[in-house]
C-alpha cells in the first residue's frame, strides 16, 4: 500500500513538558529505501505547510505520550493525505549531526543537558525562517567490492554521508553530489531506461534536459514512449540485444548520465551490467525516479551559475 509514499524523518527534543522539533527531513528516495541510504532535504522540498504542521503535532504528541526525556527520532510515511508511523526511536539518530549543522543549533549538547535536568525554556530555541536548504547524501563503498549491485533497498549499505547547503534545493543537491564524489554533467548524452510507471516522469525530465542542450539515448520501450511524446531520442540496444549496445557506449565515453529504474527480479538482473559499468566508468547514475528528478533540478541550477562556497560558521552567525 505504501508503494510510492514519501518518507520523512523527524528529530525532536523533549524535557517531559515541552517539545522542540529540531528537524523535519523529507527523503528524496521513496519509502522502502533504508533511511541511512536515502538522500534527504531539510526543510522538506515538496511537502506543504499544512502537512509539515501535522507532522509537528504528531511528533509532539508521541514525545509526550512516551515520556521521552532527551532526543527522539520518528520516521513517517506519507501517502496522499494519510500519515503512517514507521518507527519511533527514543534516542539520538544518525541525522542529529546533519540537523545541528543545518539549523545552527548544538542539538546533542542541548539534549544532554535536558536529560540532566535543564528545561528547554532555558535555551534560545526560537524558530527562525530557514534561508538555506540542506541536503544530506549517502556515500557508498560499491567501487571497492567487485560484483556488488548498486540498487538501493531496505538494508543499509552506506558507509558515510555528506551535506550540501544552498539557497535553492537544486544547488544544495548538486553540492551534496559533489561532496559524495559525483560531478553532474553540464552537457553530453543522458541514457534513460525506466520501468513503465516512471515513463511519464522521464518524459518531463528528458524534455528539460533537451532544453538544456543534452541529447537523450534510450532502449526500445523507453525510446518508443519518449518519441511518442514528440521528443528526439537516439535508440541504443540493450546489453543482450547485440552490439554495439549501451555498455559499449558507456565504455567508449559516450554517456554522461544514467537514469535506470527497474521492476521485477528479471529486469533487475538484466540491468546489473548497466549499473556496474556506470560505477566503474564513474558515470553519474540514479536508480530512483525521485533522485533523477532531483539531479535535473541540480543541473538546471548549475546552468544558471557555478557552485559558491560559504562556511557553516558564517551561515550560523547570519
Amino acid at each position: 500500500y505504501l508503494t510510492g509514499a514519501v518518507e520523512v524523518d523527524v528529530d525532536a527534543i523533549c524535557d517531559g513538558d515541552e517539545v522542540f522539533v529540531s528537524g523535519i527531513m523529507e527523503h528524496i528516495e521513496q519509502a522502502g529505501i533504508h533511511s541511512g541510504d536515502s538522500a534527504c532535504s531539510l526543510p522538506p522540498y515538496t511537502l506543504d505547510d499544512a502537512m509539515i504542521e501535522r507532522l509537528k503535532t504528531q511528533t509532539e504528541a508521541l514525545a509526550k505520550c512516551l515520556n521521552v526525556l532527551g532526543l527522539m527520532n520518528v520516521q513517517f510515511a506519507i501517502k496522499g493525505d494519510d500519515i503512517f508511523i514507521l518507527e519511533v526511536n527514543p534516542r539520538a539518530s544518525r541525522t542529529v549531526p546533519f540537523v545541528a549543522k543545518a539549523i545552527g543549533q548544538p542539538i546533542a549538547n542541548i539534549a544532554a543537558k535536558v536529560m540532566a535536568g535543564t528545561k528547554l525554556s532555558e535555551f534560545d530555541l526560537s524558530t527562525k525562517p530557514q534561508k538555506y536548504i540542506a541536503v544530506k547524501e549517502a556515500v557508498f563503498p560499491f567501487a571497492r567490492f567487485p560484483g556488488v549491485d548498486t540498487v538501493l533497498g531496505p538494508e543499509v549499505r552506506s558507509t558515510g554521508e555528506v551535506m550540501g547547503l544552498a539557497e535553492t534545493f537544486g544547488m544544495a543537491f548538486a553540492k551534496s553530489q559533489l561532496g559524495g564524489g559525483v560531478t553532474l554533467p553540464a552537457k553530453g548524452k543522458v541514457f534513460i531506461s525506466v520501468r513503465e510507471e516512471h515513463k511519464p516522469i522521464m518524459a518531463e525530465l528528458a524534455k528539460n534536459l533537451i532544453d538544456l542542450g543534452f541529447k537523450i539515448i534510450a532502449t526500445g520501450g523507453t525510446t518508443k514512449y519518449l518519441r511518442a511524446q514528440g521528443l528526439e531520442i537516439e535508440y541504443v540496444k540493450k546489453f543482450h540485444e547485440g552490439r554495439p549496445n549501451i555498455i559499449d557506449a558507456m565504455k567508449n565515453g559516450e554517456v554522461d548520465l544514467v537514469f535506470n529504474t527497474t521492476s521485477g527480479k528479471q529486469s533487475l538482473k538484466d540491468s546489473f551490467s548497466l549499473r556496474r559499468t556506470a560505477l566503474t566508468q564513474k558515470i553519474p547514475y540514479f536508480t530512483t525516479a525521485a533522485a533523477a528528478r532531483a539531479s535535473v533540478e541540480a543541473i538546471k541550477e548549475l546552468s544558471r551559475g557555478d557552485y559558491d562556497v560559504e562556511s557553516l560558521q558564517s551561515i550560523a552567525a547570519g
